[in-house]
């Protein structure tokens, strides 16, 4: 099986090596096309008015500077063109991609591209918690993710769908276990926005999320993450609502 690893964090990312290591453990042909600088948050946007500048970094291992999409493109049809992958995984991200959080992440919107490419993808993500990023527990991802990542391509990944899977804050034996979960939905009213001023007093902003708990919805990737639990959701590309689809067909045939 060969084997495309991506993200969004970037080539040096330690989460990257974190993946390249699930991935030998399923196959010995494992590419990494990944992209030069840190693109989270760019979701599943293109580079259409820059050129996209690639680099070999070693033996199977390319920069891309560009987003995550390009990385998967430039994989799938430049560099492996004659010899597709069989797989793509992306991430493992620095922080839990879940909610609408899958909207935003470019770790997510790469194993799109692949699936829209017609590769079976996967997206990995491994969460973290008060100790922030100098704390991340990357062995959580690296003990349980090819445990997971087999199990999921034995059930198979049907055309048209990402696979959305995300590791607890948690150290490895502490995970209670893998619960197939909803996309969940915080609440927005977290969502603030942090006005400052730099050093010549002119106005900049951040957005930010106000602290705060909220009980996540049960069933939901939310949850399993709170209760260190492994959450695997499936999320299709089709974005159509069928239900208001129907609703409105029959609103504009009266």
């Amino acid at each position: 099986m060969r084997i495309l690893v991506t993200n969004d964090d970037g080539i040096h990312a330690p989460g990257l090596e974190t993946l390249e290591g699930i991935a030998r453990t399923l196959s010995d042909d494992v590419w990494v096309v990944a992209p030069e600088s840190d693109q989270s948050g760019v979701s599943h946007s293109l580079s259409l008015n820059d050129p996209l500048r690639l680099r070999q970094v070693s033996e199977k291992r390319f920069a891309v500077k560009g987003t995550p999409s390009d990385c998967v493109i430039m994989g799938v049809r430049h560099i492996l063109k004659d010899h597709g992958p069989d797989l793509v995984l992306s991430g493992v991200n620095r922080g839990q991609n879940v909610a609408e959080d899958v909207t935003y992440s470019g770790t997510i919107a790469a194993a799109m591209e692949g699936t829209i490419l017609n590769v079976r993808s996967i997206a990995l993500s491994q969460a973290y918690g008060a100790g922030g990023r100098g704390a991340i527990k990357w062995a959580c991802a690296a003990h349980h993710g090819p445990g997971v990542v087999k199990k999921i391509l034995e059930i198979g990944i049907e055309p048209g769908i990402v696979v959305n899977v995300n590791f607890p804050d948690c150290e490895p034996e502490e995970v209670v276990g893998t619960s197939v979960a909803a996309q969940g939905m915080r609440n927005q009213a977290l969502l603030a926005i942090d006005a400052r001023h730099d050093g010549r007093g002119n106005p900049y902003f951040w957005l930010a999320f106000a602290k705060a708990r909220f009980e996540p919805g049960h069933g939901t990737d939310l949850r399993a993450i709170a209760e260190n639990r492994i959450s695997v959701t499936p999320l299709r590309l089709d974005l159509t609502d069928e239900p208001t689809l129907t609703r409105f067909a029959q609103a504009f045939a009266e």
